[in-house]
């Protein structure tokens, strides 16, 4: 068992599924950067200086509280729905760079020219000019 665990391990698809989980996680903490202290910002300012992150619904507690971290302090249960929009953004943002990626990539595996057959050997060439002339003599 051991063995065969080894060799599923070993296999270049598991190694390359590992890099990619590795570099996912890191291409996250990018775009959640991005997303939250880039973009939300102007858009913010767009929309009238509201900030997505305090967008929230309190379920149970006094209510009226100024921001998403004071209701927490306050212990009151939320729907925190301007999460959920900039979970939404980040999850566009990461789709759209994917697909620049994979449009790219088979642009490149596009434009790789078919490569021309390997010339025959010269005993082929000979054999195939002997069957040629032995028709033309047979007619």
């Amino acid at each position: 068992m051991l063995q065969e665990f080894r060799e599923f391990v070993a296999r270049g698809s598991v190694v390359d599924l590992a890099v990619g989980v590795v570099v996912g996680a890191a291409f996250t903490a990018i775009v959640n950067s991005l997303v939250s202290d880039i973009l939300m910002p102007p858009l913010g300012v767009i929309i009238g200086g509201i900030d997505f992150s305090n967008f929230f619904i309190t379920l149970k507690g006094a209510g009226g509280y100024p921001s998403l971290d004071a209701a927490k302090a306050a212990g009151a249960v939320t729907i925190n729905y301007g999460q959920f929009i900039n979970a939404v953004i980040r999850f566009l943002i990461v789709a759209f760079a994917i697909f620049l990626i994979v449009k790219q990539v088979n642009r490149f595996n596009r434009a790789k020219p078919a490569a021309a057959p390997p010339a025959p050997a010269r005993q082929e060439v000979l054999l195939t000019e002997i069957r040629d002339i032995l028709k033309q003599s047979a007619r």
